[in-house]
């Protein structure tokens, strides 16, 4: 960001007071332009024992099976995110029953929220955003072909949860792996 979204005027960065991180700074007009993590939320939506997973028709990973996700929008509460993108890219509708899955990816400055969900009446189909959309069984799940490493801990999370019959939440940190 290079001018001021409220007066047009160039912005300096600056660690404003009070303060202990650099921001970018509107000298003309006072305004502090913060820039936040960005929250992607989804679902692991099941039905009769199988799993939701979409084929990416987008990037990044395309071609890659993730679980229905995506940015949050402004407006709306987390579990109305989570149904909103199974709509849009599996065009299912979701139940949401409880949180799962947080996990925190600092070097994108990304939140990954994902809930525990059923499809309430077993149907969907291939929203825009995907190739392919299926309910698939535990071994089938495409395991070299999970688009993100957020989904793949999600779905391990939730196969060992399943099978001990009793569901938690978790939370992990995804740090990008250093070059070798």
């Amino acid at each position: 960001m290079k001018y001021c979204s409220q007066c047009g005027h160039e912005l300096t960065v600056q660690i404003p007071p009070g303060d202990h991180l650099p921001r970018r700074v509107c000298g003309h007009c006072g305004t502090i332009h913060y820039q936040n993590p960005k929250l992607v939320v989804g679902c692991v939506s099941e039905w009769d024992g199988k799993i939701l997973l979409c084929r990416r028709a987008i990037e990044p990973r395309k071609g890659y099976w993730t679980l229905p996700a995506g940015f949050m929008e402004n407006g709306e509460t987390t579990e109305q995110a989570a149904m909103r993108e199974a709509a849009e890219e599996a065009l299912a509708e979701v139940e949401i029953i409880a949180p799962f899955a947080l996990v925190s990816v600092p070097h994108i400055s990304q939140v990954h929220l994902m809930f525990r969900g059923r499809l309430k009446d077993g149907r969907y189909g291939t929203g825009a955003e995907s190739l392919d959309s299926v309910l698939t069984e535990e071994q089938a799940i495409p395991w070299a072909e999970i688009a993100f490493p957020s989904v793949h801990y999600t779905l391990e999370c939730f196969l060992e949860d399943r099978r001990r019959r009793h569901f938690g939440f978790h939370s992990t940190v995804w740090r990008k792996p250093s070059a070798a």
